[in-house]
């Protein structure tokens, strides 16, 4: 079977891609997989590391206001979908699979148009122009949130959840600290900006740390982004904070097994990027989620409302955080065990950890149907 994947941009599009190949390679090893991107984005990077083989494709994103370069950005995009029906013919797929992004436009519509079953699986609480005007054209739509199945077909869309990878839910809580060398008997919070950091959190833990530091009853895992880390560490010691001869501060540039710092987490502070939400929920994490302002369709305040809908998380604000806010955030939840635990049972509710198994089941039902 061969099948032909696209979505690009961001790591959020990529890594629900890689996540569903693997899935797909599990059930049919011997399937051929071509996945489709642009030179410049970071798909580029990642892909070829995975070993999948790599096309590329010229195109870019419009600009969200009438200008002169869009001009160019349209016959870029006319171009793109001479270049997606090549790619297609010569591939001859079984079927194309979207994870998002301007990227995965081209190709997911040449499919379509060409009868060739085509799948969209959006992220986020609030679809991308994208994956809004593909809804028309593809076979299925597979929805990382109850909120996104209102702006597609109802009679094409299903609530799948996101996929995360198999990895996240392989760890004990008490083998995970030990692997890290946390203690298992004091709560754990994880504090993430995602893997180039976030500098607002990063800042306003000055304030969190200066109140808890030595604490007996909690430690924190902070992971800084590898950009932020240098920046971290003199704030810190301008604020008169040595981690080294604190006992409950651990802070690191970028942890490359962050399903061992999911599993020993209690309480997670984090942007709300859909797929890290998914991985949060699938462990059943409370968290306090600030999201990042710029995101496109400021998607991420609309996926840290879901869960905070179904008491899930608490959301600050980017514009609101401050270092005495997230303090007190995190006083409330370390003072209320009851209501941290209900948190937990509501995250874990929203989770849906068999996502990726459930997507590639409706990928293989409509390469049936189509035969």
């Amino acid at each position: 079977m061969r099948f032909i994947f696209s979505g690009g941009g961001t790591g959020g599009h990529i890594y629900p891609a890689i996540t569903l190949i693997d899935n797909i390679k599990q059930r049919h090893p011997s399937a051929q997989i071509l996945y489709v991107g642009t030179k410049n984005g970071l798909e580029a990077d990642i892909i070829p590391k995975e070993d999948i083989p790599f096309v590329t494709i010229n195109i870019e994103g419009f600009a969200r206001r009438a200008t002169i370069k869009n001009l160019a950005v349209a016959a870029k995009a006319l171009w793109s979908l001479c270049k997606a029906y090549r790619i297609i013919k010569k591939f001859n797929p079984d079927a194309v699979i979207g994870t998002g992004g301007y990227v995965s436009g081209p190709i997911l519509l040449t499919a379509a148009l060409l009868k060739i079953p085509t799948l969209v699986q959006d992220q986020n609480a609030i679809p991308g122009i994208t994956n809004k005007i593909l809804a028309k054209f593809v076979t299925k739509i597979a929805c990382g949130y109850e909120s996104a199945c209102q702006h597609f077909p109802t009679a094409k869309t299903v609530l799948t959840g996101n996929p995360i990878r198999h990895s996240v839910l392989e760890y004990s809580r008490c083998a995970a600290a030990k692997a890290l060398q946390l203690d298992e008997n004091k709560k754990t919070i994880l504090v993430t900006g995602g893997s180039r950091g976030a500098r607002r959190i990063n800042e306003a833990m000055v304030s969190v740390y200066k109140y808890f530091i030595n604490d007996p009853s909690v430690q924190f895992l902070h992971i800084t982004g590898k950009t932020e880390y240098d920046r971290v560490i003199q704030n810190l010691k301008k604020n008169n904070i040595d981690i080294k001869t604190a006992n409950n501060i651990f802070i690191k540039p970028y942890l490359y097994n962050m399903p061992k710092a999911l599993a020993a987490a209690d309480i997670a502070v984090s942007r709300a990027g859909a797929i890290g939400l998914s991985e949060i929920t699938a462990c059943g994490i409370p968290s306090i989620l600030i999201p990042y302002p710029y995101a496109a369709e400021n998607h991420q305040e609309f996926n840290a409302r879901a869960l905070v809908k179904h008491d899930a998380a608490v959301m600050i604000l980017n514009s609101e955080l401050t270092g005495k806010r997230l303090l007190n955030e995190l006083q409330k939840l370390l003072a209320s065990p009851k209501h941290l635990t209900a948190m937990s049972v509501n995250s874990k509710a929203m989770g849906h950890p068999e996502a990726a198994k459930t997507i590639v089941d409706i990928i293989f039902s409509i390469i049936k149907n189509k035969k």
